[in-house]
């Protein structure tokens, strides 16, 4: 049974920053692409930032410079740290894994992040 368990979330002012962490477990955690997505009220679910198994990485463009992704295979752990954080970066994040081996899509239940002005 896969399992991705997010934390690190909460209420923070515009400037600050946030460590998100999702726990995986059930899966090949080295073998997959290891994601966060975020949906704000009214909107789409977004990529925020990915970790290939190789160890590259990309990032939305409005959070280039700000957000670090990083992958602990040894933890099952994925990371995302977050530096000035803007009210706009409130949403719902959500981790993600992509098993290219199965083909198909794992998702976490979400922890909200709110960035207050």
């Amino acid at each position: 049974q896969v399992q991705l368990v997010e934390s690190g979330g909460g209420l923070v002012q515009a400037g600050g920053s946030l460590r998100l962490s999702c726990a995986a477990s059930g899966l090949t955690f080295s073998l997959n692409v290891m994601g966060w997505y975020r949906q704000a009220p009214g909107k789409q679910r977004e990529l925020v930032a990915r970790a290939s198994s190789d160890g590259s990485t990309n990032y939305a463009d409005a959070v280039k410079g700000r957000f670090t992704i990083s992958r602990d295979n040894a933890k099952n752990t994925v990371y995302l740290q977050m530096n000035s954080l803007k009210p706009e970066d409130t949403a719902v994040y959500y981790c993600n894994s992509y098993s290219p081996l199965r083909g198909r899509d794992y998702w976490g239940q979400g922890t909200q992040v709110t960035v207050s002005s």
